[in-house]
Formats: C-alpha cells, structure tokens, sequence
C-alpha cells in the first residue's frame, strides 16, 4: 500500500487543484463528480483529475489518505476541500472562489 500512499501524497502535494473522481471530466461516471466538474468548468479554475475507477487500490487508498468515504474529493493546495454537496455549497456561498483567490488560484468566472 505504500507504493499507493505515496502517489497520492504526490500529486495532492503537487497539484494546485486536484479532483479524485469517478470517471473524468469529459465523461463523469457518477452525477456528484459530474456536478463538482461542472462547478470548476463554471468558476474557470485549471484543475486535475484522477479516475480513481481505474483501480481499486486507488480508490481505497484516497479513502485511507483523506479518512472522507466518498467522491468525488476535491483538494486545493494540498487540502481536502471535500465532496460535492460541500463544494455545491461553498460555489454558491461564493467560498470556493475566495478559497481558491487566497490560495493565488487564478478563476476566470464566479459559479
């Protein structure tokens, strides 16, 4: 499991915005990650994303990384920001897009 953990731990450490999810962006396996994708289209935000369908390793090695049970998950700068019905929330409270602007993460738009 450490082979996992450790590339997890990288690429939350090295992308500024990162979405674990079911499927990808062009194509969303599940409608929570359908919705967060949509909500990051909106704002303008670059993000990443990984299919954490392609493994079952992977999946239950986010799970143990994050301690969160669900996904999507959304991660900023290193942080878990959370799931989809907190991201929905702070989008139309306006919080993702300050959380994004305080950690220098350029949006184009507001949701």
């Amino acid at each position: 499991m450490s082979d996992i953990s450790t590339f997890i731990d990288t690429e939350v450490k090295s992308s500024d915005v990162l979405l674990f999810m079911k499927g990808t962006p062009k194509m969303p396996q599940c409608g929570f990650s359908g919705q967060v994708v949509a909500i990051l289209e909106q704002i303008g935000v670059p993000y990443k994303s990984i299919n954490i369908l392609e493994s079952a390793e992977l999946r239950q090695g986010v799970k143990e990384y994050s301690n969160w049970p669900t996904f999507p998950q959304l991660y900023i700068k290193g942080e878990l920001v959370g799931g989809c019905d907190i991201v929905r929330e702070m989008a139309q409270a306006g919080e993702l897009q300050t959380q994004l602007s305080e950690a220098g993460i350029t949006a184009k738009a507001s949701a």
